[in-house]
């Protein structure tokens, strides 16, 4: 396992349909990012960013090509990983454009259910999640429940999950879609923050102007291609 490789894919192609009818819905894609970096995937709606994110994150199989995710090799023409459900779990962090916090649960259970669920005695799991909590300035509101949570408190709890079980990779979509300005630039600041604490590669899906100039490098798709730019990544500096 090579630790420097955060996420390395290679000719990755997804057909959907057979004959006639079929859908190249990605098309010999070649992506790269490093552990500690941040990295911008966009492009117009059908052009493949959610069939690419499925892939990577393990919930669709891809047709070929090959993918490396935190140095292990993955997928290669065919999963390499027995266990696709313990693979997404442990070593792949989800953020979504909503937080998705079970209701029932305070911001400290909501980051060290994924500890716990992965075997880690309960106290490990909650003195993890609360390092988190308190990387992310919400250690303040470790005891409160969802519902006492304001929108931007909610995604820095939704953040602290994703990291929860140290994963190498975060594949976060539209992680800023609903905050005004001020909130997706904080969101960004964190994301980069954490990626460089954490050594995590991070790939962010979205179609927000706002966040496009905090990458310093972008990936384009169109008609499931991938091309590639240098961004500003002014916002950082």
């Amino acid at each position: 396992m090579d630790k420097g490789i955060g996420i390395h894919i290679e000719g990755l192609s997804k057909r959907y349909g057979e004959g006639d009818t079929a859908v190249d819905a990605l098309k010999e894609v070649n992506m790269s990012v490093a552990p500690g970096e941040v990295v911008g995937l966009v492009g117009p709606s059908g052009a493949g960013k959610s069939t690419l994110l499925k892939c990577l994150g393990a919930v669709i199989e891809p047709t070929r090509g090959r993918m490396t995710l935190g140095g292990e090799v993955i997928y290669d023409n065919g999963w390499k990983i027995s266990d696709l459900r313990v693979l997404r779990r442990d070593r792949i962090g989800f953020i979504f454009q909503a937080p998705y916090l079970i209701p029932f649960l305070d911001a400290t259970d909501n980051v060290a259910l994924l500890p716990m669920l992965a075997g880690r005695p309960n106290g490990e799991a909650r003195t993890r999640a609360l390092e988190l909590l308190q990387a992310l300035d919400v250690a303040h509101r470790a005891r409160a429940e969802t519902s006492e949570l304001s929108g931007g408190e909610q995604q820095r709890v939704s953040i602290a999950r994703a990291l929860a079980n140290r994963p190498p990779v975060i594949l976060a979509d539209e992680p800023t879609a609903p905050l005004d300005s001020q909130r997706a630039l904080t969101v960004m600041r964190i994301l980069n923050q954490m990626a460089r604490q954490y050594q995590t590669a991070i790939i962010v899906v979205t179609h927000d102007e706002k966040i496009i100039p905090t990458f310093k490098r972008i990936y384009h798709i169109r008609d499931g291609r991938t091309f590639e730019e240098e961004g500003e990544g002014r916002a950082f500096e």
